[in-house]
């Protein structure tokens, strides 16, 4: 793991504690992490998008906490903005407040040349960049992740979009952010499975092809829960993974994919809950996932079953779910649960693709997996 490095401010750099950067050309964009980073959003936006008005989307539940903060911070740095405050939760991210939010970005008259930030978590994030996309054929917009999810992963690597009745994020655009201000500290206010949840998208990282990554996290999860300066290097750890990944296959057309470890089963399963969080939340629903995606390779006689039995342990040992069984509610139905992943964004002419693995950090691309295999798996699992 590499150390802590503070920028010196004089030199008129970020006084972020880790600064990454995502490779993309003109596109190129940074990451910056720390605490304390939302007080300094203001001077970091207007550095980099000088004379930009900004529309500040976030919801019910974080505008309380956080917006009038960030706004005194925009103000401060001369950025004249407008906030727009929607409902918290998954099933936000619809056409119904997609449309709404787009309206009140063009009732507030911002330009082409403005910007949109989001302050939020996944949903607010993936919701808002799209609309930044599609207004005005295409605005700027900034990622101001107040969730440890969506500092780890969804705020960064340009995909946005919103949720269908067909199924999770199959309605949207790649489209990178213009920066990504990651303040660690607003991470206090999360509530234990809320951080929880955010975990598990760590822990995805050192699961796909970062085995030491993952050992540094069995030493250290006690540590990155309690804050300070594990938190802040797990997370840059996060960013750094993707944003390689992001650098080499920005539009998910091969390496890329490899980042949606457990995600394959775990959008079924929040498919199946219908998005309702009192059951299960994204990052619940990706324990769980990556669970059963080693599980199933195990099963195929791909992994080691030390190797998945690990895996599962360090999850639970975090208060995640591990099992389809411990998901509240009515019980799964195997085929159905097929049937969502037969709609899975990652299916290629019809053929199911999992990111199945040979071991801790030897996740691998399988193509053509046998519909009845996983079907007879899930019954199983299911049933468990």
């Amino acid at each position: 793991m590499s150390q802590l490095q503070r920028q010196d401010e004089r030199s008129g750099a970020t006084a972020a504690e880790r600064v990454i950067k995502v490779s993309l050309g003109t596109r190129s964009y940074d990451i910056l992490i720390g605490p304390g980073l939302i007080d300094e959003a203001g001077h970091e936006i207007a550095r980099r998008l000088p004379g930009a008005r900004a529309a500040v989307v976030t919801d019910e539940t974080v505008g309380t906490l956080h917006l009038e903060r960030l706004r005194s911070a925009l103000s401060a740095a001369g950025i004249d903005s407008t906030p727009i405050v929607l409902p918290a939760g998954e099933t936000t991210k619809s056409f119904e407040h997609l449309m709404r939010l787009v309206d009140e970005i063009l009732a507030a008259r911002l330009e082409r040349g403005d910007i949109v930030v989001a302050l939020g978590g996944g949903v607010i994030g993936d919701l808002a960049g799209f609309a930044a996309s599609i207004t005005r054929r295409g605005m700027r917009f900034v990622q101001v992740p107040t969730s440890l999810l969506a500092q780890v992963d969804s705020s960064v690597g340009g995909k946005t979009g919103i949720n269908s009745r067909h199924g999770k994020n199959l309605i949207g655009a790649f489209s990178q952010p213009s920066l990504v201000i990651a303040d660690t500290a607003l991470l206090d206010t999360l509530s234990r499975r809320e951080f929880a949840a955010g975990y598990a998208e760590v822990v995805k990282y050192g699961l796909i092809d970062r085995p030491t990554f993952f050992d540094w996290l069995d030493r250290n999860r006690e540590a990155v829960f309690a804050g300070g300066s594990a938190r802040v290097e797990a997370i840059a750890e996060s960013c750094n993974a993707k944003a390689e990944v992001v650098a080499t296959d920005e539009r998910e057309e091969g390496q890329r994919a490899l980042l949606n470890l457990g995600h394959t089963f775990g959008h079924a399963l929040e498919s199946a809950c219908r998005y309702d969080a009192a059951r299960l939340v994204h990052g619940e629903a990706v324990a769980i996932g990556t669970v059963l995606a080693h599980r199933f390779s195990v099963r195929l006689g791909l992994c080691p079953e030390a190797d998945a039995e690990r895996a599962e342990a360090h999850l639970a040992a975090a208060g995640l779910p591990t099992r389809i069984g411990a998901i509240p509610g009515d019980p799964m139905d195997a085929d159905r649960l097929l049937g969502s992943i037969g709609q899975d964004k990652k299916v290629v002419r019809g053929s199911l693709t999992f990111i199945l693995t040979r071991g801790i950090g030897k996740a691998f691309v399988a193509h053509d997996v046998d519909p009845a295999a996983v079907r007879d798996f899930l019954a199983e699992e299911v049933a468990r």
